[in-house]
């Protein structure tokens, strides 16, 4: 297995959890790093101790759920709380930062903000971010990266195929189940059965 870049773990810290999110509408995760070591994380949720939305519903007000903490606010806050500064650090999230948690990581002293998924994208808060001095990347994630099994999944995958294919399954009738597996796993997952 190829060993994955610093970037990468942190975007898969952050979309582990998003795993731990209680917002029905999308979930976020959020790590804040200093020199490559993780200093807090947060996803979105309600705060402690209070109604969930995957319990109780969304509540939305102005097209906003309100009951929702977001992710870089949880993980900035978790800072607070422990006391652990953030100035120079690097924040990663899954999704691109609205405007609120964008003013709130430029208020905060972050320098970096690196997301892998644009998600209404708010022009003041890229404005801001510009003449704030604060490095925003794009970084996509590919959560195929990290399956740690997928070695053993596709040998699996192309077996089976490979028995079908003995059993007097047609090989025409086999591509679609080839080209999901190249889906799944990657181009590069292909061979020959």
């Amino acid at each position: 297995m190829e060993r994955i870049t610093w970037n990468q773990f942190f975007m898969a810290q952050c979309h582990l959890l998003a795993v731990r999110s209680t917002c029905t509408r999308l979930a976020v995760g959020a790590t804040i790093v200093r020199d490559n070591r993780i200093i807090a994380g947060g996803y979105n949720g309600s705060i402690s101790g209070g109604e969930h939305c995957i319990d109780q519903g969304c509540y939305v007000v102005g097209n906003h759920c309100v009951r929702t903490i977001h992710a870089e606010m949880n993980a900035l806050l978790q800072c607070a709380k422990y006391g652990s500064p953030v100035g120079g650090a690097t924040l990663y999230v899954t999704h691109f930062p609205c405007l609120q948690c964008s003013k709130a990581i430029i208020q905060a002293g972050i320098k970096k903000v690196n997301y892998a998924t644009d998600y209404k994208n708010d022009e003041y808060a890229i404005k801001l971010f510009e003449q704030s001095g604060v490095q925003v990347s794009h970084i996509p994630f590919d959560e195929r990266e990290v399956d740690f099994t997928k070695e053993s999944k596709i040998e699996l995958i192309y077996e089976l195929l490979s028995e079908m294919e003995t059993l007097g399954a047609p090989s025409e009738e086999l591509i679609p189940f080839k080209r999901r597996v190249e889906d799944l796993f990657g181009s590069s997952s292909h061979k020959s059965v």
